[in-house]
């Protein structure tokens, strides 16, 4: 029987990677805060408190499916913390944790690079493109 998080064969290097495994846990933390929802979750709750529906709307793409569990992720993680107020319909307030803080500092250098680089991506990815049909 294996432990959760263990793969059931070698890796490609022939070393056995656990669940407890530092690499592993930290694959795991990255996985979580490199995901491009968390990131724009993060960015967005960077700026305070926000419903539900309002990250909702914020977030060009994501489905409410995607939005769900991405809060949820980010909650169990202890980034983001969720509040619900007992009205009709409930209202669910989502807030940055104060670890959670600490990264979004890190998400919004993130953001600024992604914003002043993005052209230079964009045409990076058109010469590349063709070149290889070249």
């Amino acid at each position: 029987m294996t432990e959760d998080g263990t793969l059931t064969r070698p890796t490609h290097t022939d070393v056995r990677v656990t669940g407890e495994h530092p690499m592993c846990e930290l694959r795991d933390v990255l996985d979580r805060v490199g995901d491009k929802w968390s990131v724009l979750v993060m960015s967005l709750l960077g700026g305070g408190s926000r419903r539900y529906s309002e990250l909702q709307h914020s977030i060009e793409g994501i489905s409410q499916r995607m939005l769900t569990l991405t809060l949820r992720s980010l909650e169990r993680d202890g980034l983001v913390s969720r509040k619900v107020t007992p009205t009709s319909p409930p209202r669910v307030d989502y807030a940055l944790t104060p670890v959670g803080a600490t990264l979004s500092e890190q998400v919004a250098g993130l953001m600024r690079w992604a914003e002043e680089h993005r052209g230079y991506v964009a045409e990076s990815r058109v010469r590349h493109d063709a070149a290889q049909r070249a």
